[in-house]
């Protein structure tokens, strides 16, 4: 250091002695930046030089950072899924019971009817003028059975008084029979005209969504067609058919006994969003042996008319709900291979626990073989071990919800 300042007052008498005090100037400016990088290098090189904590192989070693939830008490149900289709209580195809051209057209594709709407008329001339010819033949015979009545009073009265043969009186008899027999038959003949009518106006059974249009004014229909007409779905309420392994027949049949009905609902194809719920109607009469399943039928109001006939979904079926469980993130529930553990954190050190999955529904488990306000590893299994140290933050703490369970 001594040397460089003694060079540097001999540069500044040099520059004064040889009149250069700019040059002189400038290489002080120089010296200065040189003997400040040479002290931060100095510096630089010995913080560096301070021991850091090594691994085994020389890596440094860091604390992971977690999250963790807090064990707690709570119900949690038990569900059984399975996947579904949207069935109606009620399909109708209308077909022509009578021949003829179609007159007029009701409704409109898509319409919801109701019982008692007219959908399609069919020209009834051919069968008004039939019923007029079928009334017209009673009133005959009625009057031909008034006559032979009449007739038959006077040969009564007259075989009485031996006036004419008793053959006679009795052949009269079985004239006012025949008559009889003829007016009960016009009678059916009536009856038969009037339905053959009716036939001509299709009116809607039941209460529903009507399909796309099959036929149009002016087309003309057979009776004893093999196309329908009209097809007539019902929306309100409407069930899902779902099949259930017949593992579970004993378990659902104790609760039903029990409880008379259970919940269901009912969840899109990502099995995120709820469309209905409902409850559960009926069971079906036997064991599908190629299957091994049972079909469930759940009943749904569907007012919002969400779901749809032959529309898939996913059914849950709520069985029963587990009370006072010990309830975890589903998340903090790991696997090897069929057991079931958790990293329980005490004092900022994992514990590996094994422990028993009773139920799970979405974020939540139900366990046993840990207390209630032990803490759990949530996230970071990747970076932990049994018995490692861990970091939590102050906010990781976190709760499971308290939706029910599956199964």
């Amino acid at each position: 250091m001594s040397d460089t300042t003694s060079q540097l007052k001999d540069a500044q008498q040099t520059g004064a002695a040889n009149g250069t005090g700019r040059k002189g100037r400038f290489w002080l400016m120089v010296l200065v930046v040189v003997l400040g990088g040479a002290f931060l290098f100095a510096r630089l090189r010995n913080g560096s030089s301070q021991p850091q904590a090594a691994s085994s192989d020389g890596q440094p070693i860091s604390t992971p950072n977690i999250r963790t939830a807090i064990v707690r008490q709570g119900s949690i149900g038990q569900y059984i899924e399975a996947l579904g289709t949207v069935t109606p209580l009620a399909t109708v195809n209308l077909y022509s019971q009578v021949s003829g051209q179609v007159t007029a057209v009701h409704y409109t594709e898509g319409q919801i009817v109701n019982r008692g709407d007219s959908l399609i008329d069919i020209d009834p001339r051919p069968y008004e003028a039939q019923l007029q010819q079928y009334q017209g033949a009673l009133e005959r015979d009625q009057a031909l059975l008034k006559q032979a009545e009449i007739d038959l009073a006077r040969y009564q009265e007259a075989a009485e008084q031996k006036a004419v043969a008793r053959q006679t009186y009795e052949d009269q008899l079985q004239v006012v029979e025949q008559y009889r027999g003829s007016v009960k038959n016009d009678m059916g003949q009536l009856q038969y005209g009037q339905v053959q009518l009716s036939y001509c106006r299709l009116i809607s059974p039941i209460s529903g969504r009507v399909g796309l249009r099959l036929v149009d004014p002016g087309n003309t229909v057979f009776s004893g067609g093999n196309s329908a007409i009209v097809v007539i779905t019902q929306l309100q309420p409407i069930s899902v058919v779902f099949n259930v392994a017949e593992d579970y027949l004993a378990q659902v049949r104790s609760q039903i006994t029990g409880r008379g009905t259970l919940p269901v609902d009912v969840y899109d194809r990502s099995r995120t969003n709820q469309i209905a719920a409902g409850k559960l109607l009926t069971l079906d009469n036997q064991v599908d042996t190629s299957t091994g399943t049972i079909r469930f039928r759940a009943e749904f109001e569907n007012r919002d008319l969400a779901l749809f006939p032959n529309q898939f979904v996913n059914a849950r079926l709520l069985v029963r709900t587990l009370r006072n469980q010990l309830l975890v993130p589903a998340a903090a529930v790991q696997h090897n291979g069929v057991n079931a553990f958790v990293y329980v954190v005490r004092d900022g050190v994992v514990h590996l626990q094994p422990v028993s999955e009773i139920a799970t529904e979405g974020n939540n488990a139900a366990i046993s073989g840990i207390q209630s306000g032990d803490v759990v590893a949530i996230t970071g299994f990747d970076k932990i071990q049994d018995g490692a140290r861990v970091a939590v933050p102050a906010d990781s703490s976190g709760e499971p919800s308290s939706r029910g369970g599956s199964q």
